[in-house]
Parts: structure tokens; C-alpha cells; sequence
């Protein structure tokens, strides 16, 4: 069956216009359902202005639809599927509403820091939902929610739920990587990494700084020996009061 949006029998007046290219002035026709069109007289490559991408943002068949997509639409892809992600990160732990809100904050500061940092904002996010994905299967199998059993149990449930919504192999296999050594850095690591490590640590310290609270030295020293980025001290500096 082919798409409705696409079948040019659901089509009405006004899904096929003129547009000027936007470096030589010229008229060029454009269909509701054309990505890009080639301009005649200069030959630019002109992204379609009035296209509504909304389906292709979440299908898995929008390449066979509209063949080569933008990277604008490919980065929308990316920044929708984060939100479709911390949907299923929510109903996967249902009422459990500390890891929800453990997995949120951490995504928040992660967000900050890669904003400021190098990095991809879409798999830091992603791999900041699904970190501690794990930690559940850890539990039934190992009665233990220790670091090691997460990182274990953990990409095998992320990469479930990452394939389930469509999501790129690449990205799966890069946000399975980190979440199965989150607690234990290599010698070098990425800056995806670093930016959700640094995230779950302010998180972390925070959770920790209720219970038993650590004087300024010792957070100090924490944040100056752990933390990988510059942003992620700032960040921890100024949610402890350390400046």
C-alpha cells in the first residue's frame, strides 16, 4: 500500500507551487513531496520550503518514500527519537519513579554539558535515559543492582528497545557501548561518553550529598579527579556551592 501523504490522489490544490531559488532568483516547481529540487538556471540544490516532514521524522520507511533525505530532516529524526526514547525509559520502569527521575536529571545536566562541549546531542540523550536500563534484569537475575551486573544486563534491553523504535544501528551500537562500561572508563574515551559521565556523577553526588553529606574538600577533590569535562566541573561547582 502505498503512503496517502505520498499517493498524489489524496493530493488537493496548492500541493504543487512555484518557489524562487534562494541564490539566483528563478521560479522552480515544486511538489508537496519533493524533498530538494535542482534549479535549472544555477543548478543549487533548493531544501523544498513548505514540505511537511512530520511522518518521515519517525518512520522507518521514510528513505524509501522521499529517497535522500535532507540532513535537516535526518537531525530532526535524531532529536525525536530522544523524546521517543524517555517515553519508553518511563514505561519500561513504570512506577518506579526514582529511577525515572535518576535517569531525567542525569539527561538534563547531560544536556548542559554536551551543549557546551563536542559531542552528539542525540546519543548523549539517548544513552542518558537508557544508562541504568539494566538495572532491573540485574535485580531479577543477580538480586544485586551492583555496577557491574548494569553494565551487563543493561545494552542487551537498551538495544531491544532502540530497534524496536527504529533507531539507526550506529546509534544503537554506540549508546550500548557506553552504557556497558558507564561506571568504568577506558584509558580514553569519547565525548559522548564523557558528557553522560559526568552528567550521572553531579546526579550521583546529589543523591549521595542527602544521605551523607561530603564536606567542600572532598567534593572538590571528586569533581577535580573524576570529572572529564569543563562544563561538568562548572556545572558541579556551582550546583554544590563550591565557587
Amino acid at each position: 500500500m502505498k503512503c496517502p501523504g505520498q499517493d498524489t490522489r489524496y493530493w488537493r490544490s496548492g500541493d504543487i507551487y512555484e518557489e524562487k531559488c534562494p541564490e539566483c532568483g528563478n521560479v522552480i516547481e515544486f511538489f508537496k513531496d519533493d524533498s530538494t529540487r535542482k534549479c535549472k538556471k544555477c543548478g543549487t540544490r533548493v531544501l523544498n520550503p513548505k514540505i511537511d516532514f512530520g511522518c518521515a521524522t519517525y518512520c522507518q520507511y521514510a528513505e524509501q518514500c522521499l529517497k535522500e533525505l535532507p540532513p535537516e530532516i535526518l537531525a530532526e529524526k535524531k532529536n525525536l527519537l530522544k523524546d521517543r526514547v524517555a517515553i519508553e525509559m518511563k514505561r519500561y520502569f513504570e512506577k518506579d519513579f526514582k529511577r525515572i527521575g535518576h535517569a531525567t536529571s542525569v539527561a538534563r545536566y547531560a544536556e548542559q554539558i554536551v551543549k557546551k562541549e563536542k559531542g552528539d546531542l542525540a546519543v548523549v540523550l539517548i544513552a542518558s535515559y537508557l544508562h541504568d536500563i539494566g538495572i532491573r534484569e540485574a535485580e531479577k537475575k543477580y538480586q544485586s543492582s551492583a555496577a557491574r551486573y548494569q553494565e551487563e544486563l543493561g545494552p542487551p534491553t537498551a538495544r531491544k528497545i532502540l530497534e524496536t523504535i527504529g533507531a539507526a544501528s550506529g546509534l544503537t551500537d554506540e549508546v550500548c557501548d557506553i552504557i556497558g562500561h558507564h561506571h568504568h572508563p577506558r584509558s580514553e574515551e569519547t565525548d559522548n561518553f564523557k558528557a553522560l559521565s559526568d552528567a550521572d556523577l553531579i546526579v550521583n553526588l546529589e543523591d549521595a550529598q542527602k544521605d551523607k553529606p561530603l564536606d567542600k574538600e572532598k567534593l572538590k577533590h571528586i569533581i577535580n579527579s573524576k570529572f572529564f569535562t569543563e562544563t561538568g566541573k562548572k556545572i558541579a561547582c556551582t550546583v554544590f556551592e563550591l565557587n
